[in-house]
């Protein structure tokens, strides 16, 4: 094909005649524009060098060369390239001008500091001398650093040129003076808030950035902040709106003057007409990072691995170029799984194939026009649906899709999705189906044929080849007890056309299956069924959860049951066990008061116990105990405890020898009750000698007694003890305290003072300022009960005795 639609003889295929006219077109276009294009660079250029040299406006300019053209009677394209021949452009002007030969420029000298009016110019006219050579963003970045600094803008280091993309990103198109570390990073800028060169091309204003400290809250800084304290950023208008932004960064920290920033204005807008010409063109790839300019994937190779990973149809299209560099045809490099066309090719079946040799009616539709703009343009093409109708087998296929082209390098990656209604409705009920483990079935009893979808097969697990089971012909698959219920429900739909709705089980290789069909009828007019629609469901997973949520709460009625009952029991050996007075009592000499208040929570009985008594030498004994565990083991080892303790003290054993005793004991209980574990508990015991007050004190892990005396509360001092039931070879020490008139002393369990998740020197701490205020309000005679009811929502059991030395003892 040779570009020219003319060129076609006559008897081509329709498809074939379509390609050539839109090459043939597209060609004209294109070489319309470059020649566009061509001619406003000159003119734009040679704008800049009277910019520069004269001092003047682009609108002054552009006047001017509209004056000198008429006077000299010249077109305006021949005035330009003389302005540039004599401004050392070395591009020759049209044959046949009259311009003189070009001659160099001759240069200035430089003057350290602030640049005045005439060292601006003389800047300017350089730089516009320098630009007409210029070929790349950095070429235009190296000549403004070198005829900016270092006389006219002082410390200037470093230059960075951007242009701005469809998406609302920056490009980096030039730079000088940043490295290339610098510049790696800052390439390509996404349109995130905040940065400085963003925010200039948004309002069109300078951005100047002249406190490193200010500036670094306000901005994500380029680079390193203390390397350049002072920035600025100019946009620069590219068809009356913002397109490109060039930052200026100096070492020095001296702001812009007002001279300053009025050349750096006057230097970017001569720069606008040459960036124009190649903003769009990307940075050079650093070496060795073998990747497309943006960080695309450099090859097919690496494309293709990328499109392995996703789901849903792509493909990477190369433009196949002939020898005039038009775009000729797209070879298929790379494609996802997923990717299928009309003829069922799927996924890398497609690579190598040729887009207009394997789909020829693509040629001069939209889609084909898309890509072509999105190469040129570099802007995405998304496409309305459309209908793509391929002949196969004879046979003409129509599909209808949507496609999207986003260009990637010299590529175009290529997503589609297919809308044709029949598949995916089609997909769908199978998706439905399959979720919800069922399907549907029809009967024809006149015909007296079934059919069935996939998914009843399954549910029956029949084999398709057997085909399905005629409606008449379903009891006899059931087990003997549903079949007269089924058998009834079928007399009634093929009878009178009754719709049904029945559960019933089915007998398959892998078990018993519970299925639901819900059918209905199609009458004639004399109301006889001629067609019958019905679903089927496998509802086993369902009837398995309700007999399990049966038997579940059948269990936790047992189980309450039992617990209850265990509580009743236990309730009523604690309370024949520990019996509460209701008053205090006389003991030895001292007022003795006791309190004990079940767990808030729960339904088990707890272990906590006291026990009071008076011994065979008038002395009294004083006990508070608190076993691990609830229920009916937590108050049999009480019971064991409390008797044992108060056997041995009665017979006259020393304190530390009866916890002794009791601890073996606890471990030599479990060792007899094989594959029991080791009960344990804590207990602090105390003998009271009314002839000298003295009371004596041992305890195994509990915690210490609280004496209240005049204006203090304080804890007793706690002798050697560890738990009970913990380990053999345990010892217990003793301690001693003297008593006096008016002392208060509390033994309690743990419940009085814990709270979850606080330290247990915080209760202790409570528990002493609260009994010492009740003292001292007098309301010491009832200070057990009054301790246990201000702890309303404990969860734990509460056991208190409060023994008392009255003042005239």
């Amino acid at each position: 094909m040779d570009g020219d639609a003319d060129s076609v003889g006559e008897g081509t295929a329709p498809e074939v005649l379509a390609l050539a006219r839109t090459v043939a077109r597209l060609r004209a276009e294109i070489v319309d524009l470059k020649g566009v294009i061509a001619t406003a660079v000159v003119v734009e250029r040679a704008e800049g060098v009277l910019m520069g040299r004269l001092g003047i406006s682009a609108e002054a300019a552009h006047e001017l060369l509209l004056e000198r053209a008429a006077r000299r009677g010249r077109s305006v394209l021949e005035e330009c390239w003389i302005t540039l021949g004599r401004a050392g452009a070395g591009t020759p002007p049209p044959s046949g001008s009259d311009a003189p030969p070009p001659t160099p420029a001759t240069p200035s000298v430089r003057t350290r500091g602030t640049p005045g009016p005439a060292a601006a110019a003389t800047v300017l006219a350089r730089l516009a001398e320098g630009l007409v050579g210029a070929r790349t963003g950095d070429d235009v970045a190296e000549l403004l650093r070198g005829e900016l600094a270092p006389t006219e803008v002082p410390d200037l280091d470093g230059v960075m040129i951007y242009v701005a993309t469809s998406g609302g990103a920056l490009e980096l198109v030039g730079h000088a003076g940043v490295g290339e570390v610098v510049a790696g990073q800052w390439r390509r800028v996404p349109p995130f808030g905040g940065l400085a060169a963003l925010q200039a091309l948004a309002d069109g204003e300078p951005v100047w950035l002249e406190d490193p400290v200010r500036d670094a809250r306000r901005h994500p800084l380029i680079g390193p902040p203390g390397r350049w304290p002072a920035r600025a950023w100019l946009p620069m208008s590219r068809d009356g709106a913002p397109g490109a932004v060039i930052g200026f960064l100096r070492t020095g920290p001296e702001p812009f003057d007002p001279p300053a920033r009025d050349l750096l204005r006057r230097a970017v807008r001569l720069c606008g007409g040459l960036l124009r010409t190649f903003e769009r063109r990307p940075g050079p790839t650093p070496p060795g990072d073998g990747a497309e300019p943006g960080g695309a994937p450099a090859g097919p190779d690496a494309v293709q691995g990328i499109l392995d990973a996703l789901s849903g149809p792509a493909v990477l299209l190369t433009p196949l170029r002939g020898a005039d560099g038009e775009v000729e045809d797209y070879r298929i490099d790379a494609a996802a799984p997923d990717s299928a066309d009309v003829a069922g090719r799927r996924g890398r079946e497609l690579v190598g194939l040729r887009v207009l040799e394997t789909y020829p009616t693509v040629a001069g539709t939209a889609v084909w026009e898309g890509y072509l703009d999105a190469l040129t343009t570099g802007r995405p093409y998304e496409g309305e649906p459309f209908t793509y109708e391929e002949v196969l087998a004879g046979v003409p296929k129509r599909s209808v899709y949507s496609v999207r082209a986003t260009v990637l390098g010299e590529h175009l990656v290529v997503s589609w999705l297919r809308h044709d209604g029949d598949e995916r409705e089609v997909r769908r009920l199978a998706d439905m189906q399959r979720l919800g483990n069922l399907g549907w079935a029809g009967w024809n009893p006149v015909a007296r044929t079934a059919v069935w979808s996939e998914q009843v097969y399954a549910i029956f697990d029949r084999d398709p080849a057997l085909g399905p089971v005629r409606l008449e012909d379903l009891p006899h698959h059931l087990p003997t007890a549903d079949r007269p219920a089924v058998s009834a429900a079928v007399a009634r739909l093929l009878g009178r056309g009754e719709s049904v709705d029945e559960a019933f089980r089915i007998n398959t290789p892998r078990g018993v299956r519970h299925v639901r069909m819900v059918a209905e009828a199609q009458t004639d007019a004399d109301g006889h069924p001629v067609e019958v629609h019905g679903l089927l469901q496998d509802v086993t997973a369902r009837q398995d959860a309700e007999l399990a949520l049966l038997e579940s709460e059948r269990d936790v009625l047992v189980q309450r049951g039992r617990f209850e009952a265990e509580r009743a029991l236990a309730a009523s050996l604690q309370n024949t066990l520990l019996p509460i007075p209701e008053q205090s009592l006389e003991l030895a000499g001292l007022c003795v008061d006791v309190a004990y208040a079940p767990a808030d929570s729960g339904i088990n009985v707890g272990g906590d116990w006291y026990s009071a008594i008076e011994l065979p030498d008038h002395s009294a004994l004083f006990v508070v105990g608190d076993v691990a565990g609830h229920g009916l083991p937590a108050v049999g080892t009480m019971a064991q405890l409390r008797f044992t303790a108060k056997g041995m003290t009665v017979t006259g054993s020393a304190l530390p020898d009866v916890l002794d005793r009791l601890n073996r004991l606890l471990l030599h209980t479990a060792a007899d009750q094989s594959g029991s574990s080791t009960a344990t508990a804590t207990m602090v015991m105390g003998r009271y000698r009314p002839s000298d007050r003295r009371l004596t004190w041992v305890r195994a892990g509990h915690l210490p007694p609280l004496l209240i005396r005049g204006d203090g509360a304080d804890y007793l001092p706690q002798p050697k003890g560890a738990l009970l039931g913990a380990a053999f070879g345990s010892r217990y020490g003793q301690s001693a305290t003297d008593l006096l008139p008016g002392d208060h002393l509390l033994l309690y369990t743990d419940g009085l003072v814990e709270d979850p998740g606080e330290d247990i020197g915080t209760g202790l701490a409570r528990l002493a300022d609260t009994a010492l205020r009740l003292v001292r309000e007098g309301r010491g005679e009832t200070l057990a009960r009054t301790l246990a009811a201000l702890r309303p929502r404990h969860r734990d059991d509460i056991c208190v005795l409060h023994l008392h030395v009255p003042d005239d003892a």
